[in-house]
């Protein structure tokens, strides 16, 4: 198979609200998605794959106009190069390419798409789940007050979210979950998120949350600080999580040796690509590590590839594969929906959605072509 065109489509999607972590308030998405043309046996075909690197590089080193760059000097003529590509091929062919996990994981992705519709295959097949359908949770940013954060909460429980994730940082922690605690009870599945906001030294401060019953705490410390999330984990009851520190199967193999994390959230456009999360899925099933499927606020093809993904054997906590409502009040493909509980996984070829070429024009603000020589 021959990789014969990509297309970058630089969108902006307006939140349905605010979104406020330990680092920044989003009103809005901005993103870039991916189209490939692949020339295989059974014809060209055309795949979408979604970039997760944040406008800004406050989450991890990437950004999207890095993403964009790197993508169009050094990962597209790479494997526009490359006479028989596969999905299962694209880590091996960029692994000269230092870095930019997410920028990668975005064209494979989409080549991966391409090559399962060129097949009639779904993705979930291709995985081989052992779910139709996954529970859905929900992340719920900081809130301005306790009544609104109280009210919001209630709103989510009210629609059927099976799990609630709040952020946190220092000063806005400790408050709110007892708030959150008191108002919905002990038997409320209820886990926060730090997005790194904490050191070592807070680690007083943070077994006080010990005393709520939490699920996990997650990244409450630096992404490179496995030691010291070893240590911490060590001092809490409360289990500890990482995300952020965990940007491939290796770094898993890591963080799991050194006892820094009894439980992984998975995001596959941070540790490059499906494929490398269906690798650290293996590798924590086999060492009894939980692990659980994170969100970026994907659009509707990350999302229905999320659902897929969460249908793993391995994944035996609730993830983040909320309905595309959650952020959005109109998604660029069909809507992914969450009902009772839990979001459906597609069994359409490829991730099984459709990018609507209407909506897509609506919410893009560039587009670049890049094709092979």
């Amino acid at each position: 198979m021959r990789l014969r065109r990509l297309t970058l489509h630089t969108v902006r999607l307006p939140l349905v609200s605010p979104f406020t972590t330990s680092f920044a308030t989003e009103t809005e998405k901005e993103t870039y998605l991916v189209e490939a043309v692949l020339d295989t046996p059974a014809g060209e075909f055309t795949g979408w794959g979604e970039c997760v690197a944040m406008a800004e590089p406050l989450y991890s080193s990437e950004f999207l106009t890095g993403a964009v760059e790197v993508t169009r000097r050094w990962l597209a003529p790479t494997l526009f190069a490359v006479e028989d590509l596969t999905a299962e091929t694209v880590g091996h062919h960029l692994r000269p390419v230092v870095g930019h996990p997410m920028a990668k994981a975005a064209v494979e992705m989409a080549v991966l798409d391409a090559q399962l519709r060129s097949q009639d295959r779904s993705f979930g097949s291709y995985l081989g789940v052992v779910r139709a359908s996954v529970p859905s949770g929900v992340s719920v940013g900081i809130q301005d007050d306790e009544a609104t954060l109280l009210r919001v909460v209630a709103d989510y429980l009210e629609q059927g979210y099976a799990r609630i994730k709040l952020k946190i940082r220092p000063g806005t922690d400790l408050g709110p979950v007892a708030a959150v605690r008191r108002e919905f009870g002990p038997d409320l599945p209820f886990q926060v998120d730090a997005n790194s906001a904490y050191t070592l030294a807070d680690a007083g401060h943070l077994r006080r949350l010990d005393e709520f019953g939490l699920i996990l705490i997650e990244q409450p410390l630096g992404e490179s600080d496995l030691r010291q999330h070893a240590e911490l984990a060590r001092v809490l009851d409360t289990p500890v999580c990482l995300d952020e520190s965990i940007d491939s199967a290796e770094a898993a193999a890591d963080a799991i040796s050194m006892g820094a994390a009894s439980i992984i959230n998975i995001k596959p456009g941070r540790v490059g690509g499906y494929l490398e999360a269906r690798r650290i899925h293996d590798l924590a099933r086999a060492h009894g590590i939980a692990v659980w499927c994170g969100g970026m606020l994907e659009t509707g093809v990350g999302r229905a590839a999320n659902a897929a993904l969460a249908a793993l054997p391995g994944f035996n906590l609730v993830g983040d594969i909320s309905g595309s409502n959650r952020f959005y009040e109109e998604d660029l493909t069909e809507e992914i929906v969450m009902h009772d509980g839990v979001v459906d996984v597609p069994t359409g070829p490829g991730f099984g959605v459709t990018v609507d070429p209407a909506k897509l024009a609506r919410f893009t603000e560039s587009v670049e072509e890049l094709r092979a020589p």
